[in-house]
């Protein structure tokens, strides 16, 4: 094909999907009417979907949600099932115009005809923002001194696990709600700023969010759920702990992500422990005293000695920080000050990916740590300009 019948074929494809997902969003809709799931013993039809289709929750959402509102808008439904309407320019009404919009625009004798119209034109031969910009316009019409301060109807999260343990997720904030979130990432972003990073600020955000999680559980201030303090459970063989190899998906999570044994072992450098003895058919038989690899008193020492994350370039602070093993517990380390470093979780990584930290007692001043990268070269970080500083003291201008 020449480029141009590509190009017309793509469109075509595009049409036709397009009326598949209108057929589909109807049937569904008629389903939802007639309480078909139940014959197969569900009771909604997004239910049916996720567990019968295998549709991700929030796609059985969105097209449960667009076959409402085909009753509701008869052009916008007429655009969809020719296939000049997206399923996503569908939803972008259907997830905007509800019950509560409904009911302010019938409070206010607004007929919805005229907006079904205009919407279904912009929809067909606008861009898809300029449909979500229409839509946003008509809502704000409704009320145009703002919404009750209630920001938690509008509030959404939405959580999606993969196959290979990752999660991708979505959420929609009110304005109050997104100022708060941003404001919590960007202090950790703006303290994390080593030399040398090369991360993306998505990669920064993200590094920010999980921070703010895991400081949260280390603080032990979050609910306790059916007695336990909520944690990360990471379930390995001791095999696979004790060994140096790889050992991809040899330990699995308490959500049900699976890790490779290396990531369970960096895990492992500063947690509780506990031994569960298995029989032949991997049943429990008995369960062993939790042992804390790293007692409270002793990451106080930790934490007093180092200061912040050791790692050349870093200075993460003490409370983002876990406590490393430089010869790892499992393997006959002691947990004790001389053979404990404290680690970002990036750079806790790093180390447990081939870099290599150390202490350098005779170096001056004392306790200086030294950097390693895999290929044995170490990171070098010019402490000189500190020695070239004037020592300022109260009521003198300076000098050493």
């Amino acid at each position: 094909m020449s480029d141009g019948q590509v190009l017309d074929r793509t469109a075509e494809l595009v049409t036709l999907r397009n009326r598949l997902d209108a057929e589909l969003t109807r049937t569904v809709r008629h389903g939802e009417l007639t309480q078909a799931p139940e014959h197969d013993g569900i009771r909604t039809m997004r239910s049916w979907l996720v567990g019968h289709a295998r549709l991700a929750p929030t796609e059985a959402s969105r097209i449960v949600r667009s076959g409402r509102a085909l009753e509701l808008f008869p052009a916008l439904a007429a655009g969809f099932a020719e296939g000049a309407v997206t399923a996503a320019q569908m939803d972008v009404v259907a997830s905007k115009i509800g019950s509560v919009e409904l009911a302010k625009a019938a409070g206010q004798g607004i007929d919805l005809a005229p907006f079904d119209e205009a919407w279904t034109t912009v929809a067909a031969e606008a861009s898809h923002q300029t449909l979500v910009a229409a839509v946003q316009a008509f809502e704000d019409a409704l009320d145009p001194d703002g919404p009750e301060p209630d920001p938690t109807e509008g509030r959404r999260l939405s959580i999606a696990k993969h196959a290979d343990g990752t999660v991708t997720g979505r959420f929609d904030l009110d304005a109050v709600g997104g100022e708060k979130v941003q404001a919590a990432i960007e202090s950790i972003v703006q303290a994390d700023r080593p030399k040398g990073d090369e991360r993306t600020r998505a990669q920064q955000n993200a590094d920010a969010f999980v921070q703010l999680c895991d400081n949260q559980l280390a603080g032990g201030s979050l609910p306790t759920l059916r007695t336990v303090k909520p944690h990360v459970v990471v379930t390995v063989d001791l095999e696979d702990l004790v060994d140096f190899g790889a050992g991809p998906d040899a330990a699995r999570t308490g959500f049900g992500a699976t890790l490779s044994a290396a990531r369970a072992r960096w895990v492992a450098c500063d947690s509780t422990i506990t031994r569960i003895g298995l029989g032949p058919d991997r049943l429990p038989l008995d369960v062993g005293r939790t042992h804390r690899v790293v007692l409270p008193h002793l990451r106080k020492a930790v934490e007093n000695r180092d200061g912040h994350c050791v790692f050349a370039g870093c200075g993460a602070p003490t409370h983002w920080c876990d406590v490393h093993h430089l010869v790892e517990w499992v393997n006959g380390g002691e947990t004790s000050l001389d053979n404990s470093a404290l680690l970002c979780e990036r750079h806790h990584t790093k180390v447990h990916h081939g870099f290599r930290v150390q202490r350098d007692d005779g170096a001056p001043p004392g306790h200086r740590w030294r950097t390693w990268r895999p290929d044995g070269t170490e990171i070098l970080i010019d402490h000189r300009c500190s020695e070239l500083l004037p020592e300022v003291r109260p009521g003198r201008s300076g000098g050493r």
